[in-house]
C-alpha cells in the first residue's frame, strides 16, 4: 500500500478507535486496509498503550484473503490480539502448538482462522527467499525485493508468461491469470494463496522453509 493509503487507514483508526480493530468490526477493518497493515496498526496501538515496541511485520503479504478471528470464536479482545501477534511471528513448531491450543480451548477452527495460518505459512516461506513483499498490484502480484539471475528470469517467464523483472528495484511483477487456466485474475482466499506458492516454486532457492505445520 502507498503512503497515502496508509495515512488514510490510520486516520480511520483515529476516528473509529483502536477498540473496534479488535472487536466485532475487525473483519471490516481487515478488508479495508489489508491484514498486514491491520497488524501494524494494531501493533502500534498496543505499543503506544504499553509504552513498548511491538514488531509484527517483516514480510508484507497483501493479497485478497478473508483472514480474521471471528468475534464469536474468541470473544476476548485481549486474547484475539495475542493470537494475531503469535501468528504474525509463527514458525512451524509454534504454529503447530497454537493450532492445537485453539482446537483444545475454542473448538473447531473456522475457515477465516485457517486462512490466517495459511497467510502465516506463505509469509514464513517467503522469508526463505529473502522477500519483503508479496502484494497485489492491479491484475498482477508484485514480489520484492528479489535477486533473480537471468536463468531464473527465463524460467519464471516460461512458467508465467507476461512476468517482468526490474533489476534496478529487484521487483518481479507477475500477472495473476498466467499459469492458472480458466481462473482468470479474480483469485481470492485459498486460490490466491495456492497460486502464490506455485509462483514461489518457480523461484531459485536451495531449501525453502517447510510449511507443513503451518498449513496442515
Amino acid at each position: 500500500m502507498g503512503q497515502s493509503t496508509q495515512t488514510l487507514a490510520r486516520k480511520r483508526l483515529e476516528i473509529r478507535g483502536a477498540g473496534n480493530l479488535l472487536g466485532g468490526e475487525q473483519s471490516g477493518h481487515i478488508a479495508d486496509v489489508g491484514f498486514d497493515l491491520y497488524m501494524r496498526m494494531v501493533g502500534e496501538a498496543v505499543s503506544e498503550y504499553r509504552g513498548t515496541s511491538v514488531d509484527v511485520q517483516d514480510c508484507k503479504i497483501d493479497l485478497p484473503v478473508n483472514a480474521h478471528i471471528p468475534h464469536g470464536y474468541i470473544d476476548s479482545q485481549k486474547l484475539r490480539l495475542d493470537i494475531y501477534r503469535r501468528l504474525a511471528d509463527a514458525t512451524e513448531s509454534s504454529a503447530q502448538e497454537l493450532r492445537s491450543e485453539l482446537r483444545d480451548r475454542y473448538g473447531e477452527i473456522p475457515e477465516t482462522v485457517e486462512r490466517l495460518f495459511a497467510v502465516a505459512a506463505l509469509r514464513h516461506r517467503a522469508k526463505g527467499y529473502g522477500l519483503r513483499e508479496i502484494a497485489l498490484a492491479g491484475k498482477s502480484v508484485r514480489l520484492a525485493t528479489l535477486e533473480l539471475p537471468d536463468s531464473a528470469q527465463l524460467r519464471v517467464s516460461r512458467l508465467f508468461p507476461g512476468a517482468t523483472y526490474r533489476v534496478t528495484t529487484e521487483t518481479l511483477l507477475v500477472p495473476i491469470s498466467t499459469g492458472t487456466p480458466g481462473l482468470g485474475n479474480n483469485l481470492r482466499d485459498e486460490e490466491i494463496l495456492e497460486w502464490a506458492h506455485r509462483l514461489l516454486d518457480a523461484l531459485p532457492v536451495t531449501s525453502p522453509p517447510a510449511t507443513d505445520a503451518l498449513t496442515s
